[in-house]
């Protein structure tokens, strides 16, 4: 297995062993940060309410975008709706098709299949545009994956409180084109990426791209910084 996956390797190895280790994200803009593995496979009362409002308005056919470990896509298919899982990563992609769930090795803005009443981007999903000028194509393509009718279930975070003076007031970076727009690298083991762009986008610039998209978007679900927003298809 190639040395750049360290979400792949750090599945396969607790699915293999059950031992907890964390994956360790590194960013320019804070502080490292670890994931712990097991999170990748918690169950439905393991969810954050989020994730299980996510799963009550998923309908149709549902793409699961960055799969992972399959936990939300696992549940959806135990519900009775039809279900691809799509990822980046081939060690999730391998661990996925273990469990029998129809994977497909592919980036978002590769993958083409369309006619989905539900696209799910969960786990910050929303970050997978990359960067916040990168938000209209990213809308444009996953319109093109839609049925006629549709909708986007994806979450981020409004990081803003990350800049937050102890006076009240916000510093940025003027040079900066936004400041949600992070650069990450994963580490697991000897596995690590190259660096890789990650978006954190504010709810009100969401609305925003959506209208323009052709999208009603709602924010259905509301944990301090963190959101959920649905974006359905007008007619």
């Amino acid at each position: 297995m190639e040395k750049n996956d360290p979400v792949g390797q750090a599945i396969l190895a607790y699915a293999k062993n059950q031992k907890p280790k964390d994956i360790l994200v590194c960013s320019d803009l804070c502080d490292d940060d670890i994931i712990p593995v097991e999170v990748l496979f918690r169950g439905i009362e393991e969810m954050p309410e989020l994730e299980k409002k996510a799963m009550a308005l998923c309908r149709g056919t549902v793409l699961d975008v960055g799969a992972g470990a399959g936990i939300h896509a696992g549940y959806l298919m135990n519900q009775g709706l039809k279900v691809m899982a799509i990822d980046s990563s081939i060690g999730a992609v391998t661990y996925l098709k273990q469990k029998g769930i129809p994977v497909v090795h592919s980036t978002f803005e590769s993958y083409a299949e369309n006619s989905y009443d539900t696209l799910l981007f969960l786990m910050n999903g929303l970050g997978i545009a990359k960067t916040k000028t990168n938000v209209p194509s990213f809308l444009r393509h996953a319109k093109k994956l839609l049925s006629p009718g549709g909708q986007i279930l994806c979450d981020s975070s409004d990081v803003a409180f990350l800049y937050e003076e102890e006076d009240g007031s916000f510093w940025q970076d003027l040079n900066a084109e936004y400041y949600g727009n992070f650069t990450f690298t994963m580490h697991y083991g000897d596995h690590s990426t190259p660096p890789f762009q990650w978006l954190y986008l504010d709810y009100d610039a969401l609305h925003e791209f959506a209208s323009q998209s052709g999208f009603k978007c709602q924010r259905v679900f509301v944990d301090e910084h963190h959101y959920l927003a649905q974006l359905t298809l007008l007619d």
